[in-house]
């Protein structure tokens, strides 16, 4: 199941524009929250999933929504689908949409396929600098 956190007075449908973070860890994914809605408040919405395959059916619901992704935060390895397939596959259906790696194990060849197929925006390791992740997401964003 995926978590999903919008703007805290209840007018999601006024907000048009989304970060999803992909991690199969929790405790990655709270941290992520935590650090992202303390620097952007109630500027996006937020959304969390646990696999890739879930990360799909969030973007099809966003795209529903009719709110656009603007970034994907994702973790390299995870049970099924590795964050670089992900991002590959998300850069062939919305080359738009500005693609992060996070990750404490991937290898080279995994990033550089990324960046090659994927337009990689950034890779980050784990344990990351909440600085260098705001940083990455401010320069992706072009906030």
């Amino acid at each position: 199941m995926f978590i999903s956190l919008y703007m805290d007075t209840g007018e999601e449908s006024m907000l048009k524009k989304a970060i999803l973070c992909v991690d199969d860890e929790k405790i990655i994914l709270q941290s992520l929250k935590a650090q992202i809605k303390k620097y952007f408040g109630d500027r996006f919405v937020y959304e969390f999933a646990e696999s890739g395959s879930e990360a799909w059916e969030v973007i099809e619901e966003l795209q529903n929504d009719g709110i656009e992704i603007l970034l994907i935060v994702s973790d390299w390895l995870m049970p099924n689908m590795k964050g670089d397939e992900l991002l590959i596959q998300v850069h062939k259906k919305y080359p738009h949409i500005v693609k992060v790696m996070l990750t404490g194990q991937a290898d080279h060849d995994a990033i550089e396929r990324t960046r090659q197929q994927a337009n990689l925006h950034r890779c980050l390791y784990k344990p990351w600098e909440e600085q260098e992740l705001i940083d990455t997401l401010v320069s992706g964003l072009n906030v």
